[in-house]
C-alpha cells in the first residue's frame, strides 16, 4: 500500500535527486511554418528537431537554505506545507483551500493551510487544470482522452471533448469569471522523445461548445487572465517566453504579443499578482522567477526540486504556493512519492485568474 501525503511544517531539506533530468534545447527551423490560421498577431518561434528532449545530469543540489536569486531578494523561509505526493499540477486558491491535480497518482486533493489533505476526485486518465463554472461546479481536464470534465452535484459529467482540438494530451487551464474555459495540450509524446508540434489552444464555453482561440503555440502551459477580464497570458514551454491575446466580448483572442522572452527559463505553470507581474515556475533551471511585462524579472529563487506549478492563495493572497517533484518521469514519481507543496510569504497578493 502506497503511503498517504502527510503534512510537514519545517524549511524543506536537501533531498535526493532524480538520476536523469529532462532538458530541452531551444533552437529556431527556419524551414518550419508553424501553423498560423485564426492567429491574429505574430506567432511564437517555429519548434525545430533541435528542440527535442534530450536527457541530461542532473544539477547539483543546493545545499545551503534559504535560497536567494541573483536578480532579486525574496527574504521569506519556505516550509512544506504538505508532501508525500507523486506529481503536482494546476494549483488553484478556492475558498480557503489549495486544490491540485496529483497528476501521477489519477487524483485532485484539496490541501488547508494546515497542511490536511482530502481526496476530491478520482481521474483515471490523468488530471491536470482545474476551475470553476460561476456556479460553483468545478471542471477538471482528463489528459490522456482530451476531456473536460465537470463535477455535477449527482455525478462526474463530460463538459467537452477536445478531439477536435488537441493533437495529443490536455494540459493546463484557466476559466473566467463567466464560465469560458481556456485549456493547452502538449501536441506530441514527449515522453517517448517525438519532435515537438505547434499546437492549438482550446475555448471552451461555458455550455460545452468548443472552438480553436489561438494556434502556433509552443506547447501552451500555465495560462492566466487579468483582473479587468481583458487579457489572456500564457507561457509558452518551448518557446521560453509568454505570450498575450486580448480577450474578445465573445471569449475569442486577439491582437497576439509576445508579452515576456525568457532567457534561460522554460515556462510551466504561473500565477499572477497585483502590480501585474507573472510569478514563473520553470522546472528544469529549478527556479521560479518573477517577470514583469517586457521582461525584467524581479526575483529567480531557486529550488532544490523541480518546480512545477505555482499559485498565490491563503489569506490575503499573500501565500505562494510552489509545487515541486523530484522528477519529471511518470513511472519514477509514482514510484518516489516524493512531490511537495512549498510555500513562502509574499509582499504583493495575488490577482486575476485562476
Amino acid at each position: 500500500m502506497s503511503a498517504a501525503p502527510r503534512m510537514r511544517h519545517r524549511p524543506a531539506g536537501v533531498a535526493a535527486y532524480s538520476a536523469l533530468t529532462l532538458e530541452v534545447q531551444i533552437g529556431v527551423d527556419t524551414d518550419t511554418e508553424p501553423d498560423t490560421e485564426g492567429v491574429d498577431g505574430p506567432v511564437s518561434p517555429p519548434i525545430s528537431s533541435s528542440r527535442s528532449p534530450r536527457l541530461t545530469p542532473p544539477r547539483p543540489p543546493f545545499d545551503t537554505y534559504p535560497r536567494v536569486g541573483e536578480r532579486g531578494l525574496m527574504n521569506e523561509r519556505r516550509q512544506v506545507l504538505a508532501e508525500g505526493f507523486c506529481f503536482l499540477e494546476g494549483p488553484r486558491w478556492h475558498e480557503g483551500r489549495l486544490f491540485v491535480s496529483d497528476m501521477h497518482a489519477d487524483r485532485v486533493v484539496a490541501v488547508d493551510e494546515e497542511g490536511r489533505v482530502e481526496v476530491v476526485l478520482d481521474v483515471p486518465e490523468r488530471p491536470s487544470g482545474l476551475g470553476w463554472l460561476p456556479d460553483g461546479r468545478m471542471l477538471v481536464v482528463s489528459m490522456v482522452n482530451r476531456q473536460l470534465l465537470r463535477c455535477d452535484p449527482d455525478g462526474v459529467r463530460v463538459h467537452a471533448d477536445l478531439h477536435g482540438i488537441a493533437t495529443y494530451h490536455c494540459n493546463d487551464m484557466v476559466v473566467d469569471a463567466v464560465g469560458r474555459a481556456y485549456v493547452g495540450n502538449f501536441g506530441f509524446d514527449w515522453e517517448v522523445r517525438e519532435t515537438p508540434q505547434p499546437v492549438a489552444l482550446a475555448l471552451v464555453y461555458p455550455d460545452g461548445r468548443v472552438v480553436r482561440a489561438a494556434a502556433g503555440l509552443s506547447f501552451p502551459n500555465g495560462t492566466v487572465i487579468t483582473p479587468d477580464g481583458g487579457t489572456l497570458i500564457v507561457a509558452e514551454s518551448f518557446g521560453a517566453c509568454l505570450t498575450a491575446f486580448d480577450i474578445a466580448a465573445d471569449g475569442t483572442l486577439v491582437n497576439r504579443r509576445v508579452w515576456a522572452s525568457l532567457d534561460g527559463v522554460g515556462p510551466d505553470g504561473i500565477c499572477l499578482d497585483a502590480e501585474g507581474a507573472v510569478w514563473v515556475a520553470s522546472p528544469l533551471s529549478y527556479e521560479i522567477v518573477r517577470v514583469r511585462q517586457g521582461g525584467v524579472v524581479s526575483h529567480s529563487i531557486k529550488f532544490e526540486q523541480h518546480p512545477v506549478a505555482c499559485m498565490l492563495g491563503g489569506d490575503g493572497r499573500l501565500t505562494l504556493f510552489v509545487l515541486t517533484a523530484p522528477s519529471l518521469e511518470r513511472e519514477a514519481c509514482r514510484t518516489a512519492r516524493g512531490a511537495r507543496i512549498e510555500t513562502m510569504r509574499v509582499d504583493v497578493p495575488g490577482a486575476g485568474w485562476p
